[in-house]
């Protein structure tokens, strides 16, 4: 009898947990404005949140949570105190326009206000969905000891897996991409966004993160399901160069939380962009969640084209100089920026007399002189710094440059993601942008929209780029056309594009001092078309540029920043297609992997007038002599289709001009 008692006592208390936990769950519903993308949202005993396209569910309930070391778990038994939606239509005018000029800024969103002081925003838009949190603790700090951000995909999706191994979460953000499926990544096994899917159905899923300030990286190890965990780098309290390093940093002792931040604030925006091939080309969903401009002033702010010196060893020959890094030949640098109208050079690595000092220039190197040198020929100068000689001086070495005259600063080596290194980018843009000098960042995290809140930040490396030619044989065609649909959906490339001396797969020799492609010329010249940089390197010797003046002059007239930016084709790993506007003229690049391939492309973006098109394309024998291309000029109007014929690892670009 006593055994029947406690049965019933056990069966009435689950019954009264099932009823507690109903009367608290609930379901929200969040549209995008076109209707095509849904967001779930589920509040039972933690937060959930799901995603779909066109009915098919990419996302499946996934949690999202926040555990402060004071014991909050923000998120875990949630209890909703109030619901809010809103609309909003915008439209934002980019400072600098890595895409569009003009952006429309359209979404739905859904806010909930929880008891405990937080509240997780939900944002629905017609290329993808984004949530985030925000604390309300006023008068305090917190530290975060984990986030939550995990994802549960729809199915066993194939990935393009940035594979990284480093256990302190150290990297340089330069892995290639392995072609695989999501199940078979481990739960050993961790990668930087963003991460790129495709559906069993094609959809394209991506997933980022955008406005991320006082706050570490997002990584996400496999669990060998479609699910992926999120992981942080924990704040790091000592660190220590390794022997005989000027860069390469072992970290001795960490703190056991991730962040320690302002009580009051809002958290990064966790993005699922949801489209198709192309989408993954216009998508500009990070720049959107982003902080918008904070500096009153941008007019001096000027994108362009740069002569750098790195990639080509300064190899420059038939002068009457000893090349390297000195005076005569940072002259000649000059001297080809100018005649080609570049806007600007860098000085990378060996121009200062140390790479831990910054202060002064090297003994061979008179660089008050060239600097006057520069400023008569317009062409301004940009100099390297190793980030950590830079942190521990910055304002001294910063205010040196702009005595000297400089125009901007390559920060370079940093190859961390956690708080302090975040906090680091948004030091850097903001001391640049109070003395007007420009900031490309390399051995750097993935964009996450500081350069909208400071577009003086004009680009980032954070790709496996052209410089790898100099070591290896893993930047192919196929690579090339990968990076569109992955890395660069994030923000500006910095990818160094402009070999000059191109190879054959078989013919391809890595040399580090006199470096080639794989692929074809016209490959790379539609590369100036294709990647988004608004700082675009020429990265060959000046003497490789200026013994082909044609095929430079061509690339010397393609603009850095664009005002309209249409997808015409493409495929993930296989191919790309794009138009841009700039001014009155267009401008078309297509590049393919190591499959020769034909596309038609109908001329529908243009207006009613007519166009003289000018052409470089790969030349009949480029499979063989991949340095072999053509140059033709044709008339063209919007309605027509043409043909684009790209031959094994090739490209293809064109120049439109309004016929007056």
């Amino acid at each position: 009898m006593l055994r029947n008692l406690l049965g019933k006592i056990l069966v009435l208390q689950l019954c009264l947990l099932v009823t507690s936990t109903a009367a608290f769950a609930k379901d929200y519903l969040l549209t995008s404005p076109d209707k095509s993308i849904r967001v779930q949202v589920s509040v039972t005993d933690v937060i959930k949140w799901s995603v779909a396209r066109n009915g098919e569910t990419v996302m499946l309930p996934s949690p999202l949570s926040m555990t402060l070391i004071s014991g909050e778990k923000l998120g875990v038994n949630p209890v909703v105190q109030k619901d809010s939606r809103k609309s909003v239509k915008e439209t934002i005018t980019a400072v600098v326009p890595v895409k569009n000029r003009f952006i429309p800024d359209v979404y739905n969103e859904l806010k909930l206000q929880c008891k405990g002081g937080y509240v997780v925003h939900f944002r629905a838009y017609n290329d993808g969905a984004a949530y985030r949190f925000e604390t309300q603790f006023t008068g305090r700090e917190i530290e975060v000891q984990h986030e939550t951000a995990d994802f549960q995909l729809g199915g066993n999706y194939q990935v393009f897996w940035p594979q990284e191994t480093d256990p302190e979460f150290q990297s340089h953000y330069e892995a290639t991409f392995k072609d695989t499926t999501v199940a078979s990544i481990n739960s050993q096994q961790y990668g930087y966004l963003p991460l790129m899917f495709t559906s069993t159905k094609g959809t394209k899923v991506l997933l980022t993160e955008s406005d991320l300030y006082d706050y570490p990286n997002l990584f996400l190890f496999g669990t060998g399901s479609p699910r992926l965990t999120s992981a942080f780098p924990k704040v790091i309290l000592e660190s220590q160069l390794k022997p005989r390093s000027d860069r390469s940093e072992q970290i001795t002792r960490k703190a056991e939380y991730i962040a320690r931040t302002s009580g009051k604030r809002t958290f990064p925006w966790r993005t699922v962009i949801v489209t198709d091939d192309k989408g993954l080309l216009e998508t500009e969903l990070v720049y959107k969640l982003a902080t918008p401009n904070v500096l009153s002033q941008t007019a001096w702010i000027k994108p362009g084209k740069v002569a750098w010196d790195w990639y080509n060893f300064n190899n420059v020959y038939g002068v009457d100089f000893r090349a390297g890094v000195n005076t005569d030949t940072y002259k000649y640098y000059i001297d080809f920026a100018a005649h080609y109208g570049l806007e600007y050079i860098i000085l990378d690595e060996g121009w200062s007399a140390a790479t831990t000092n910054l202060m002064a220039p090297n003994k061979d190197l008179d660089l008050v002189a060239l600097m006057q040198y520069a400023n008569s020929k317009k062409v301004g100068v940009i100099l390297w710094a190793l980030w950590n000689t830079l942190d521990k001086d910055i304002d001294g070495i910063l205010d040196q440059f702009v005595k000297w005259g400089v125009k901007g600063v390559k920060v370079d080596f940093m190859a961390r993601g956690d708080q302090y290194m975040v906090n680091y980018y948004e030091r850097v843009a903001k001391a640049a942008a109070r003395r007007q000098l420009l900031v490309d960042l390399h051995g750097a995290y993935k964009p996450v929209g500081l350069n909208r809140k400071y577009p003086n930040v004009l680009s980032y490396e954070g790709v496996k780029g052209l410089e790898n030619n100099k070591w290896s044989d893993i930047i192919t065609p196929t690579h090339n056309v990968t990076v569109p649909f992955t890395r660069m959906v994030a923000g500006p490339m910095d990818f160094t594009p402009g070999a000059m001396v191109n190879s054959t797969k078989v013919g391809f020799k890595d040399v580090f001092n006199q470096p080639m492609s794989q692929g074809t010329r016209a490959h790379q010249v539609a590369m100036y078309v294709i990647y988004e940089s608004p700082l675009q390197m020429l990265a060959d010797s000046p003497t490789n540029y200026l013994k082909d003046p044609e095929c430079t002059k061509f690339i010397s007239q393609i603009p850095t920043t664009w005002d309209k930016t249409v997808a015409l084709a493409g495929k993930s790993g296989e191919y790309v297609a794009m138009a841009r506007q700039h001014g009155k003229n267009w401008y078309i690049g297509g590049m393919t992997n190591w499959d020769a391939r034909d596309l038609s492309i109908p001329l529908t973006f243009l207006d009613g007038k007519a166009y003289r098109m000018e052409v470089l394309r790969d030349g009949i024998n480029a499979d063989r002599h991949p340095q072999d291309y053509k140059i033709e000029t044709k008339n063209v109007k919007a309605g027509e289709t043409i043909q684009v014929k790209m031959s094994g690892g090739g490209g293809w670009a064109a120049i439109l001009r309004p016929v007056e």
